[in-house]
């Protein structure tokens, strides 16, 4: 082996996806993806890659504790510790996505070269959002001294469940993780928005009594922007590999939703969002009967 040769970008994707320290992960996600544009990576597209025997996928601290989804608890933004919760909950969105497109990279082979640079632009970008949440709920402290960090909250795994369910279907996985569930947030940061929009605002005297509503605000406005055009990668790829097979996108989401049971996607829907991001209007039609 030419020890000199450059490293192969998906295992070291599978690499970075087995490291558990979040913020280690981030910093290791995005030097890959700048030495990825440097030209320092080679792809082999083609070479079938396993994780090392008894590694844990995801790699993730041992914290948060993941519960149930109809167990997490409701918390008012209205309160301090609702809106840690609520940033803890987006935080936890955003780690895991870092690790679902890490996994697309290293899982699936034989895609074009566009496929796998597409999905670690997407594994650095959202390493950033993570870093931006991390970083502001560290501002928040319940009492004046310790800050809020991730993993003080529960959390649920439905994210990487789907990634799991769908890890021997490419198909299944473009159609399931990126344009179903993580297009929900897509819908549903302008209702969130709005929400810390009405916490922050101003009082009488001209001052926020919740300022970090506010820092949280323009936060998802980064993240909604991004998040788009994660959507829209995966709509590509969906869409490619559909004519590549010669599938219905339509009939066949609709065959994949209820074989792997997908959550049922219900209005209200971001529709000049999810047109940013590449679903076409019979596509929004068939969200709005479907749910």
């Amino acid at each position: 082996m030419d020890v000199n040769a450059p490293a192969c970008l998906r295992q070291q994707a599978l690499d970075a996806l087995l490291i558990d320290a979040p913020v280690t992960k981030c910093s290791t996600v995005t030097r890959l993806f700048h030495a990825a544009e440097a030209g320092a990576v080679v792809l082999q597209t083609d070479t079938q890659l396993s994780p090392p025997p008894g590694a844990i996928m995801p790699g993730r601290p041992n914290e948060p504790e993941l519960i149930d989804p109809a167990q997490v608890p409701t918390r008012s933004p209205f309160t301090l510790e609702g809106r840690a919760a609520l940033l803890h909950a987006i935080c936890h969105i955003e780690f895991n996505a870092i690790n679902l497109a890490l996994d697309a990279v290293w899982r699936f082979a034989g895609m074009p070269d566009a496929f796998y640079r597409d999905w670690l632009r997407v594994a650095a970008e959202e390493a950033y959002h993570f870093s931006l949440l991390h970083d502001h709920l560290q501002t928040l402290s319940p009492n004046g001294d310790t800050p809020y960090r991730y993993g003080d909250f529960a959390a649920h795994d439905g994210l990487w469940a789907m990634c799991d369910k769908t890890a021997g279907d490419i198909t299944a996985r473009m159609a399931l993780v990126p344009r179903t569930l993580e297009a929900r947030g897509l819908d549903a940061t302008p209702l969130i928005q709005a929400k810390l929009r009405k916490v922050g605002a101003l009082n009488a005297k001209g001052h926020s009594l919740a300022p970090d509503a506010l820092v949280l605000c323009d936060l998802l406005d980064i993240i909604l922007r991004d998040e788009v055009g994660h959507v829209a990668i995966g709509n590509h790829w969906y869409g490619w590999l559909c004519r590549q097979q010669g599938l219905d996108p339509i009939a066949h989401y609709r065959t994949l939703a209820q074989h792997y049971q997908a959550p049922r996607l219900k209005p209200p829907f971001n529709e000049a969002a999810r047109k940013r991001a590449g679903f076409t209007d019979t596509e929004l039609a068939y969200l709005l009967t479907a749910g």
